[in-house]
């Protein structure tokens, strides 16, 4: 393939995947100022790699993958700007997408009990928060999405949302915090 027609495939795939890659971004905890950047980075990155790209694969999953190793070097390298809206929010939402082994061996004790307790935390949460989250952060859905299969208004899933993410960051704040005597 010449270089004109891999510029132009990759225009294509830019205009495809351009709107669910930013939902995909957003959905694992950046700051909404930021969505639009790491977006960007990711399409850079592409760019960049895309002689590596097998063209058997799913172009939109290659992107997310690379969109999320940006935001695990994010979380790593503690910038001075602050991208991430909740530290155990962001733990828990990258935990959830498929880690290699070998990038789990590296998480830490720590950081893998902080993802168990945010697994305890949702499992305790009432059915419909679950399943506003599920459809949220699992399938990638809009409010607008879940406010059809839910029969609510984009606004109520929103605050819902809001809301289970508080409980969500209170649950896993009590349950870590140390004993106390």
């Amino acid at each position: 393939m010449g270089a004109n027609s891999d510029r132009e495939m990759f225009i294509e795939q830019v205009r495809e995947h351009h709107a669910s890659l930013r939902g995909f971004v957003r959905s694992l905890g950046v700051a909404p100022m930021w969505v639009d950047d790491v977006a960007q980075e990711a399409f850079i990155v592409a760019y960049n790699r895309l002689s590596e790209f097998d063209q058997d694969r799913d172009f939109g999953a290659w992107l997310r993958g690379i969109a999320r190793n940006l935001v695990i070097n994010e979380r790593r390298k503690d910038a001075r700007r602050k991208r991430i809206l909740s530290d155990n929010l962001t733990d828990v939402l990258v935990s959830t997408t498929s880690i290699p082994e070998e990038e789990e061996q590296e998480m830490g004790d720590s950081a893998l009990a902080r993802v168990e307790t945010l697994k305890e935390c949702v499992k305790s949460l009432p059915e419909k928060s679950g399943g506003l989250l599920r459809a949220r952060y699992e399938d990638n859905l809009s409010a607008n999405d879940i406010a059809a299969n839910f029969d609510m208004k984009a606004p109520a899933v929103r605050k819902a949302l809001e809301r289970v993410r508080t409980a969500l960051r209170k649950c896993m704040d009590e349950r870590l915090q140390p004993a106390q005597t």
